[in-house]
């Protein structure tokens, strides 16, 4: 191997002693794979489940040939599309500033490349392909007898299959593979099966569903860097306090309540983007609930428990903390389902005043069209998924991680594959994409109350239909000033839900909307200068004339928020330091349980 990432043609010898040996680690990686199929506890439990993917696409083989005539329009369309494209490229041959009939999309970063603009033969293979991708979704959109879930099913599979065969995925039809694997002589080819065997014999056969995990990034060096400390523990939570940075700040406290499917440093990656440092530089006392990664052990633990060891512990400790009574409280998706139950809860308690203001980012609390999240829930993947969880105790991280990349499989399964394994290269350490692989496993008894009364049963926006802590839900009684933060290329919590959400909150309801999605759309601090968003103090009940009336401001929407939130959060008084209280520090941030590995514990 020659010293630039190329074959040294003079020793063949060595080449051949190194596919000699990638050979026999192949050979050890089927038998590994072999051997955990054999071993599988749960061989019939999958994401998503094959017999309803079969039984989908089933459905809809039968809706199509119950109309014949009308699938063989649609056969001859696609031909007669086809022949339209040919011919504009046999134009284009002649005159290239002819526009060509199929472009991606502005957010397809596909086919960057030049090539597959420059180079016919490329350029006709990238539209084909988008042509029939254009073509099956109208057809499925088109098919009669489908109901709506079926069809958002079979849509969802379709385009899982069409994104898996783009021609970037194969390297001989992928332009940048060729051209590198020519230029390094196949060491790109050869160092890209290097590596995924690598993969697969560090991950125990399985291909990693999250990648981005690096030993760039350690926390408390490199991430979850604001100073602070761990003022009180549960089984569920750490309470963290951080230490300010300015001699005074706003008497009333904030509580971030994160999600617990990830960990909570999304919102303190690292000093330029973090939103708990930013809340600490702008006076306010900031404390934020930092997870458990749950074993076997907590499979027991419901969702009131979080409730109860969660921002209900926290609210307590923290009022010891500051002698502060009220606190504004932040939740971040699940965190802000779980932060509306604690509103909820309170406001039937007599005690709703407690909260001086919410923030919900990204946040679900009317479930009835949860986006294509719905496409894994039904009682069938249900009760396979209930079943897998009685046995193990816990849902594992990585089944988690698989809904979130199928969700956006171009981005986060393709281009990782085509990068590592096609390419050879070695993706460069990215704070976000180590987060995203840092995952948390979700305790049995938690995540079925959570999927089947929320997503399953959407019984949260009906009044009483959940009870937490003895306490019926009613949403329709929190009157607590309210600010909605969601993003529009959300797939995970869709803005037009999260905005009928919000409907159901019956104080001052701020909704705001950010440019992109479900993370880079939060975590996007000002000096980013990216993104944008919208603002409307009206709420009509359709979201899409709320938008139709909003007005967009450029940058980011943290200033936008932390001069609403201030209006909340009282006088200016002294600084308080961590551990200068009645309340002991534990250990220094960012704690235990944040450390605790997504790996399976059993």
């Amino acid at each position: 191997m020659a010293e630039q990432g190329t074959f040294d043609a003079s020793q063949p010898e060595a080449l051949s002693d190194r596919l000699a040996a990638l050979r026999a680690r192949w050979l050890r990686v089927a038998a590994l794979l072999f051997e955990q199929a054999i071993a599988e506890d749960d061989p019939g439990f999958a994401i998503p489940a094959p017999e309803v993917v079969g039984e989908t696409l089933e459905a809809l083989a039968q809706a199509l040939l119950r109309e014949p005539d009308r699938f063989a329009a649609a056969i001859l369309d696609w031909h007669a599309r086809f022949a339209a494209l040919m011919n504009r490229q046999l134009a284009r041959r002649a005159d290239p500033k002819l526009e060509p009939l199929y472009k991606p999309e502005a957010s397809d970063r596909r086919f960057v490349d030049a090539e597959w603009s420059e180079d016919l033969r490329f350029d006709t293979l990238k539209q084909v392909y988008l042509m029939t991708c254009a073509w099956m979704h109208e057809l499925i959109q088109s098919v009669a007898g489908l109901d709506a879930k079926t069809r958002m099913r079979a849509s969802f599979y379709v385009r899982l299959a069409l994104e898996a065969l783009a021609p970037t995925n194969y390297p001989a039809t992928n332009p940048v593979v060729l051209r590198a694997a020519i230029e390094s002589r196949g060491a790109t080819l050869l160092r890209g099966l290097e590596r995924l065997l690598e993969d697969l014999e560090r991950n125990h056969g399985r291909l990693p569903v999250a990648p981005g995990r690096t030993d760039s990034f350690a926390l408390g060096r490199d991430l979850a860097t604001t100073p602070g400390a761990v003022m009180f523990r549960t089984d569920l939570a750490e309470l963290i306090q951080y230490a300010p940075t300015t001699e005074t700040v706003f008497a009333r406290p904030v509580l971030i309540v994160p999600p617990w499917i990830n960990k909570y440093y999304i919102l303190d990656l690292r000093p330029r983007n973090s939103l708990i440092k930013y809340l600490v530089d702008a006076g306010f006392t900031v404390f934020v609930l930092s997870w458990v990664n749950p074993g076997k052990d907590l499979a027991h633990k419901t969702f009131e428990d979080y409730l109860r060891e969660g921002p209900l512990a926290a609210l307590d400790v923290i009022e010891r903390i500051t002698g502060e009574r009220r606190s504004s409280v932040v939740g971040y998706c699940i965190g802000g389902t779980l932060t509306a139950c604690l509103l909820a809860y309170l406001w039937a308690q007599g005690a709703g005043r407690r909260v001086a203001s919410a923030t919900f980012l990204t946040t679900m609390l009317d479930f009835a069209e949860p986006g294509e999240l719905g496409v894994f829930i039904d009682e069938r993947q249900l009760e396979l998924l209930e079943r897998h969880m009685a046995k193990k105790g816990y849902l594992e991280a990585r089944w988690m991680q698989q809904v979130f990349s199928l969700l956006r499989a171009n981005d986060l399964v393709w281009s990782f594959f085509v990068q590592r394994y096609l390419l050879g290269r070695e993706p460069p350490p990215f704070d976000l994409l180590h987060w995203n692989a840092d995952g948390t496993r979700m305790p049995y008894m938690m995540h079925k109350f959570y999927l089947r009364n929320c997503y399953l049963e959407n019984r949260l926006v009906q009044p009483g239909g959940i009870t937490l802590l003895g306490t019926p839900i009613d949403l329709g009684r929190i009157r607590t000033p309210a600010y909605f933060l969601s993003t529009r290329e959300d797939h995970i919590a869709p803005w037009r839900s999260t905005y009928r959400g919000a409907l159901h909150l019956k104080g001052r309801v701020r909704f705001v909307l950010a440019g992109s999605g479900h993370i880079a759309g939060v975590v996007n601090p000002p000096e980013a200068r990216k993104y944008g968003y919208w603002t409307r103090a009206a709420l009509p009940s359709d979201p899409e004339a709320w938008l139709k009336g909003a007005r967009f401001r450029p940058g980011s929407w943290w200033p936008h928020w932390r001069a609403w939130l201030a209006r909340f959060s009282g006088r200016m008084v002294a600084a308080r330091i961590p551990g200068a209280g009645p309340v002991p520090v534990l250990e220094p941030a960012p704690g235990h349980y944040v450390r605790m590995g997504a790996e399976d514990p059993n």
